[in-house]
């Protein structure tokens, strides 16, 4: 796991030093509103390293995952007096992260006491793996990874706005289409969450009257619906909303490659890592899994449904 991160440390700071390189520096405006955004990115990620350390629940910033990319968008579209696309682009993020808010709260993510709260249950497992036998390696891998890389990613998922700023291209009906496609993603999201949700609420309620499961729960993993048809319809979505919104960035520069593609790049690697490290807890758990990631593609729906 420590190749993993470090290798993504690596891109963090790679992936957008070689995008800036070839694209045109930034304007006094793109500055200012990036230097607020820093502000609040380096005040999270300390609030996050802190009170995971003295609280050794380290979800910390899966509490803010879907929040903070809310006043990073309205920073931007406060720098740029609220011109019609960052506005369109605010009110996307912010209808984004109200349904991703709603769906870890549900799952028991937050708590009156904010800094308790479901931990995602990945942590625990990748504590206990060879490399973090030393607190110190923790420690150390909680500050760079968890928090810093962590919050760091999902600020540059939100660049495309300060990319965006200062632009002299007119809202059009590109703006549009991207809006859709981002609002048709958010419910391919939504429901591929309410899946699952309903799915684990059912399997753990009849766990827990010890009442007899049909074969349908027995399997252990959401496997119907659009689960059927993809391994993570979730984490596609999110990716996919991430890309096209890369997108509004060309749309005002005119250029299809420009700096603020760095965060979209970046969450593709996480999901691939984050997946991976997921499918093998999986793939031990459940005896059906095997066959299930043959069966289903990852991502795309590109194989055949999947059966018991």
């Amino acid at each position: 796991m420590w190749k993993t991160a470090l290798f993504l440390i690596f891109t963090l700071i790679a992936v957008p030093i070689l995008t800036f390189y070839y694209d045109e520096p930034l304007s006094s405006l793109q500055r200012d509103s990036l230097t607020t955004q820093f502000i609040v990115y380096g005040v999270a990620g300390l609030l996050c390293f802190v009170l995971s350390s003295i609280t050794d629940n380290y979800s910390q910033v899966d509490k803010l995952w879907s929040v903070i990319p809310i006043p990073y968008v309205w920073i931007a579209a406060h720098y740029d007096d609220y011109s019609s696309r960052l506005v369109l682009m605010a009110i996307l993020v912010t209808i984004w992260g109200v349904r991703l808010t709603y769906n870890f709260g549900r799952r028991g993510g937050y708590s009156l006491k904010f800094w308790t709260g479901e931990e995602d249950y990945r942590w625990s497992i990748l504590r206990a793996k060879p490399g973090f036998e030393q607190k110190w390696k923790w420690v150390l891998f909680n500050f760079l990874f968890i928090s810093a890389y962590q919050m760091a990613l999902i600020l540059m998922m939100t660049l495309p706005t300060v990319k965006a700023t200062g632009s002299s291209m007119p809202l059009g009906i590109w703006d549009i289409v991207l809006s859709a496609v981002i609002i048709g993603l958010v419910i391919i999201e939504f429901v591929a969450d309410h899946q699952q949700f309903q799915y684990q609420e059912k399997k753990h309620a009849l766990k827990k009257d010890g009442k007899e499961m049909s074969n349908f729960y027995k399997v252990g993993f959401t496997h119907t619906g659009l689960w059927g048809y993809m391994r993570h319809p979730n984490y596609m979505a999110e990716q996919g909303i991430w890309i096209v919104f890369y997108f509004f960035s060309v749309i005002a520069t005119g250029h299809w490659i420009n700096w603020s593609i760095a965060g979209a790049l970046l969450l593709v690697l996480l999901f691939k890592g984050s997946s991976d490290f997921s499918e093998s807890i999986s793939a031990k758990k459940y005896p059906e899994y095997g066959r299930y990631q043959k069966e289903v593609s990852r991502f795309l729906p590109i194989k055949k449904k999947f059966k018991l």
